[in-house]
Order: structure tokens, then C-alpha cells, then sequence
């Protein structure tokens, strides 16, 4: 079955930097987009950023742009997203997900429940 583990989450002070990591097992690591949400107390799940299968394109939102950059590694099946000059808006629980377009749509999607697999999340807190 298909397992996605977050790790490499904690507390940083406004400024400071982070890289998570995600180990996926159990899938066709290249066959799917790969994505990170989060999800801070009292919102919504929300699409961080996502990287496609073959690692050619990336989508970032627009509140992480030119702070976030994902990335991945087809070798030792890994998702990194390295987060730089974190705000205390970035704190939440961070999720990795896998999705495959079944449809011929787009090759992300921003809506959790279009996500194949999901990961337990890790926190990330960022204190001003």
C-alpha cells in the first residue's frame, strides 16, 4: 500500500528557514504529482505547492512564491519542499500527497480531496 512520511518539521523564530522531506513507498513515484498542503488551526487545508511527476513543472501558491521551493528525487523516492524566510502565517500542520489526473485535466490540483494518498502531516511553528 502506498505510505507517505513527513518529517523534518519544528519550531523556528520569523526568518529562519526549514526543508521537509517526504518518503513515498507503495506507488509509481513518477507517475504522480506530488503535492504539499498545509493546514493552520481553525482554516482549510490549502495547496502549498505541488511538483509534477517528471519533476519539469511546479506549481506554488501565490502566498509561498519565491519563499518555498519543492523539489524531488526519483532515486530514493523523495519530496522536499525547502521553506526560507518563514512567517508566522506559515504555521501549520504540513501534509505530502500524491495525485495522479485520471481525466486528462490538469496535471495539480488544489482540492484535497482530489489527492490518491496522503501523508500524517508535520508541524511547522513560527514564532514571531
Amino acid at each position: 500500500q502506498v505510505q507517505l512520511v513527513e518529517s523534518g518539521g519544528g519550531s523556528v523564530q520569523a526568518g529562519g528557514s526549514l526543508r521537509l522531506s517526504c518518503a513515498a513507498s507503495g506507488l509509481t513515484f513518477s507517475s504522480d504529482a506530488m503535492h504539499w498542503f498545509r493546514q493552520a488551526p481553525g482554516k482549510e487545508r490549502e495547496c502549498v505547492t505541488a511538483i509534477s511527476g517528471s519533476g519539469a513543472s511546479t506549481y506554488y501558491a501565490d502566498s509561498v512564491k519565491g519563499r518555498f521551493t519543492i523539489s524531488r528525487d526519483s532515486a530514493r523516492n523523495q519530496v522536499y519542499l525547502q521553506m526560507n524566510n518563514l512567517q508566522p502565517e506559515d504555521t501549520a500542520v504540513y501534509y505530502c500527497a500524491a495525485y495522479r489526473d485520471q481525466y486528462g485535466r490538469r496535471w495539480y490540483s488544489l482540492v484535497y480531496n482530489d489527492m490518491d494518498s496522503w501523508g500524517k502531516g508535520t508541524l511547522v511553528t513560527v514564532s514571531s
